[in-house]
């Protein structure tokens, strides 16, 4: 009995450390533009993959800057889109001298812009593609992420023009109110939501630093 003690213990030893939960490294690289996960992660389980129809709020985010409806001497025409990017705020005109406002995220130093553009697509729950020049700074991201909850342009997206420029939402609702994109307007997932439901394809866009 004696000799087989040490083999005994060995199997004991060998049963715990396979019960012992497993650790897991997870490393998200941070774009100027985005958050995605990084290539390099070791999830403990398989990435979130997008639902073949994502759910409308996946994670409620609570928005820092609540949309509300304020007066408006404009002259825009309703239906008319705003970006104040030193306010950082979007204004969709409603009519009657009014607008709703809106917290935004906006371009980081060296990527501001100005003019007017107009919404030639709406997607909800778009995927995701870099451009180029994202990805000569960033070769590490995807090449391709398919919509969902986890992609960084949330649960809508507007397009503007030819321009590689969009209002979208964010799986960073922290970012609201900042300057930290490399140009979009970004808003969290309800805030955009709302909008895609009020702005339609051919709306213009006016962005003002």
């Amino acid at each position: 009995m004696r000799r087989n003690l040490p083999g005994l213990a060995g199997v004991l030893a060998g049963l715990m450390l396979a019960s012992a939960p497993a650790l897991a490294l997870s490393v998200d690289f941070i774009d100027l533009e985005t958050r995605v996960p990084g290539a390099a992660a070791q999830p403990a389980a398989p990435p979130v993959q997008a639902p073949a129809q994502p759910r409308e709020s996946a994670q409620p985010q609570q928005g820092a800057i609540p949309r509300q409806i304020v007066a408006w001497t404009g002259a825009q025409p309703e239906g008319a889109i705003v970006v104040s990017t030193q306010e950082r705020r979007l204004y969709l005109v409603i009519g009657d001298g009014k607008a709703m406002r809106y917290g935004v995220g906006v371009g980081r130093p060296g990527f501001e812009w100005a003019g007017a553009k107009t919404i030639t697509n709406k997607r909800e729950w778009p995927d995701w593609t870099p451009p180029a020049e994202m990805l000569r700074r960033r070769p590490d991201l995807p090449r391709h992420m398919k919509g969902g909850p986890e992609n960084p342009l949330g649960a809508r997206a507007m397009y503007l023009g030819s321009s590689l420029y969009r209002i979208h939402g964010s799986n960073e609702p922290d970012t609201i109110g900042q300057a930290v994109s490399s140009g979009c307007i970004r808003m969290t997932n309800e805030d955009v939501t709302d909008l895609y439901t009020r702005v339609k394809v051919g709306a213009t866009v006016t962005v003002m630093r």
